[in-house]
């Protein structure tokens, strides 16, 4: 086979990794690997191939499950398979054959899942249904349990339809072979069989993922490690049942039933499940003519009691943070003034000063809560959280269904966390742990120039500043008067009516619906990437002079830190293009944690500021001095001189005028909307941009290799992107010409070496 490799792994070595780009396909030759996403496994064996159910990035982790042998070749898109194929008319058969087989193997697995998420919602809602049918025949108060209306059945997104399933079982049984040799007989016919299927084997691999993220967000409902589940609330039902000498029997069936359940899922931690199931196994029961627990004292979780903690959530929140009883009652006073303004949007002077002295008490409540939360080092009460996480203060200002639906959600809050997700909370204690840097304030000064600024000023000593260099505590105050004040105005997005405490008047929609996820986000994220490939990386320099290597320079992506403000805003703000002074640091964006807007728009809009801006720190005082070519050097001789452009028409000049009045004579603003036109239309075939704005983007921000392919033959983008494939393989020439040497005198190609020459075929 033309390009392949053949490579031992042994066990448990990682092969490749989720969200890593495919940049090869793998055949086992010998032993096995595991495919595996959270609970889901998958064991391929000889002859399969990996990456064949995969698109730009890996969906899932592979990892050797014994000592394996594998045939590794490049794969980008179906033009590598016929390089892999071309003279080998024996890989043909190997390649779709694995293809088949391991798109059989999916949908077994797809209709495991599929059952097993159904099952798994209708028994959960069989049993809820029967413990309230219990708790009325027993004439026990039920206890509330405010998950269970939130638990919804599962809704597909990728689906495997049911003549698919039939399909492949039908020709995997019966005609395979036939099948195999018909699609033999020429390369195009292969690839396509090959290509298809593997399409259709992704799908099928992504709707296994959304199973799987349903059971694991759900799971916790049968059994948690809090405690707060249906298995307890049987628990509970049978105590109280025994203690009023109730036949308990149709109580334990139940409570058998969910053991025996819980047990056949296997998605729950052994640990976890003995612990509860050997609770409820050596429970004794002994009859007592008189009750001594009620049920009120057995569960806090019973309606009077969950009612209770949102109704009286706004004195929890200001007794944690400190408040005497008088200033309690002030924050009182000014909340109910807020409820019963007139026009809740009124900007009038009242409403203004209103507003302002409830922000300034909310962020002084915040640093408070925050500090304490800190120095106690664990997790507070849920609604203390749920004022950390999302603003929220008072029930009648948010709502009390959004504040049960808050209070429900803060129990899942890892749906917004990632390593580079952050809630505002998650974020700021980042940075009071020190595993972040304190962002820089709004004249552009990071932490250490903030305080050589303030002892410049004579506001601190030079002993004051030593001290306050390391201390943790004024880092996060730093990050909490700067960019949580001016980032959670700047995401609320409508600055006259701004007031930090969620109000139940902009969350329009659902909480769940409103909710700004992880997987959101990186689903908007990973969109552009897939258009605009090159848009993250950065050069950062390699050396080994010992092998003769000086000074290279490598192209190494860096994904931005996204932090949710607590707010149900409208806008997302590109913050900093870096962390630091070090350009190969992560950007920080910002986005409000609940929003009715498309956060596909969001991100593209955020995405093409943060290309303006990185493209300026890295031109330094050159990035708009045309003789240093750049993109924002380019751009802004061509805004700057548009009207004297022959190459423009007299429309397309109007077009500009037009564009500078709406940015306010922003040259980024009006790339930025350019930007928005080239990853959501140019990118597609549909033309937008005039001519010389779409040559400055096909230069500086071009397409991945598969839109190029589709581009090239219009004649509007063809020489550009002939020149700029042409340049590119210039590029990686000389790369691996540097490289061969590098080997030769010893050197190892590390995975940092081979993503840079990757880079240029991208």
């Amino acid at each position: 086979m033309n390009n392949m490799t053949t490579v031992k792994v042994q066990k448990n070595q990682i092969i490749a990794k989720q969200k890593d780009k495919v940049r090869k396909w793998f055949i086992i030759l010998e032993g096995a690997v595991v495919q595996r996403n959270s609970y889901a496994r998958i064991v391929l064996g000889k002859d399969a191939v990996i990456g064949i159910s995969e698109g730009d990035w890996y969906l899932c982790d592979y990892i050797a499950g014994k000592d394996s042998v594998l045939a590794v070749f490049p794969y980008r898109s179906a033009e590598d398979l016929k390089n892999a194929i071309q003279g080998q008319a024996s890989m043909r058969g190997v390649l779709l054959r694995a293809a088949l087989n391991q798109r059989q193997l999916l949908l077994k697995t797809y209709a495991g899942y599929y059952n097993l998420a159904r099952q798994f919602h209708s028994f959960v809602e069989n049993q809820y249904n029967e413990y309230t049918n219990l708790s009325g025949k027993y004439r026990l108060e039920g206890q509330s349990f405010p998950r269970i209306d939130s638990f919804k059945p599962l809704e597909m997104v990728h689906r495997a339809e049911k003549w698919e399933v039939n399909n492949s079982a039908s020709l995997m049984q019966g005609y395979l072979e036939e099948y195999l040799q018909l699609m033999q007989k020429d390369d195009s016919l292969c690839i396509g069989a090959i290509m298809e299927t593997s399409f259709q084997t992704r799908r099928v691999t992504q709707g296994i993922i959304e199973m799987v993220e349903y059971l694991r967000y759900n799971q916790d409902i049968l059994l948690a490690e809090s405690g707060e589940d249906l298995f307890h609330l049987y628990f509970d039902l049978l105590l109280a049942a025994e203690q009023k000498n109730y036949d308990p029997k149709p109580v334990r069936d139940g409570l058998d039933k969910m053991v025996d359940v819980i047990r056949k899922l296997n998605i729950y931690g052994e640990k976890l499940v003995s612990e509860r199931v050997l609770e409820y196994q050596n429970h004794e029961y002994t009859p007592s003519p008189n009750g001594y627990v009620t049920p009120e004292e057995v569960d806090i979780w019973n309606e009077e009691a969950a009612n209770k903690t949102i109704k009286n959530s706004l004195e929890q929140i200001l007794a944690f943070a400190g408040l005497k009883e008088k200033e309690a009652a002030e924050v009182g006073g000014l909340l109910e003034n807020y409820r019963n303004l007139p026009d809740f949007l009124s900007t009038d002077g009242e409403a203004h000063q209103l507003r302002r002295k409830l922000t300034q008490i909310f962020y002084e409540l915040y640093q408070k809560i925050f500090m304490r939360v800190m120095k106690e080092g664990k997790e507070p009460e849920l609604v203390v959280q749920m004022f950390l996480n999302f603003g929220y203060l008072d029930p009648q200002l948010a709502g009390e269904e959004n504040a049960s639906a808050l209070y429900e959600l803060t129990s899942h809050l890892d749906v917004c966390s990632t390593d580079r997700v952050y809630t505002i909370f998650g974020w700021l204690k980042s940075i009071y742990e020190g595993r972040n840097e304190p962002s820089r304030n709004e004249f552009d000064l990071d932490y250490p120039g903030y305080l050589a600024e303030m002892k410049k000023n004579g506001d601190l000593t030079a002993d004051q500043v030593k001290a306050y260099m390391d201390s943790r505590e004024m880092k996060a105050k730093f990050e909490m008067q700067n960019m949580f004040m001016s980032g959670n105005r700047a995401t609320y997005g409508k600055f006259s009516t701004f007031c930090p405490i969620l109000c139940e008047y902009d969350l329009i929609n659902s909480i769940d619906k409103m909710l700004v996820t992880a997987q959101r986000l990186d689903a908007a994220l990973d969109g552009i990437r897939q258009i605009d490939y090159s848009v993250f990386y950065r050069e950062t320099m390699f050396s080994d002079p010992d092998k003769g290597i000086n000074r290279e320079m490598l192209m190494n992506e860096v994904l931005p830190d996204i932090i949710l403000m607590p707010n149900a805003g409208t806008r997302a703000m590109m913050w900093q293009e870096t962390a630091g002074i070090r350009r190969d640091t992560s950007a920080r964006f910002m986005f409000p944690i609940f929003t009715a807007v498309d956060i596909d728009d969001m991100m593209v809009e955020t995405v093409g500021r943060f290309r303006w801006e990185i493209c300026r720190k890295i031109q330094g005082v050159h990035w708009n001095d045309i003789r240093d070519k750049s993109l924002t050097s380019e751009y802004c001789d061509y805004i700057q001189f548009y009207k004297k452009n022959s190459e423009l028409s007299p429309d397309a000049k109007d077009k500009v005028k037009t564009a500078l009045q709406r940015g306010r004579n922003n040259y980024r603003e009006v790339f930025v909307k350019d930007y928005e036109g080239w990853i959501k239309f140019e990118s597609k075939g549909s033309f937008r941009l005039n001519k010389v704005a779409r040559q400055i983007l096909v230069t500086y921000c071009p397409f991945t290799k598969p839109i190029r392919e589709e581009l090239k033959a219009n004649p509007m983008y063809q020489n550009a992107i002939q020149r700029y494939e042409l340049q590119n393989a210039k590029k990686a020439q000389r790369i691996a010409g540097v490289y061969d040497k590098y080997q030769k005198a010893g050197g190892k190609i590390t995975k940092e070496l081979q993503d840079n020459l990757d880079f240029y075929d991208m």
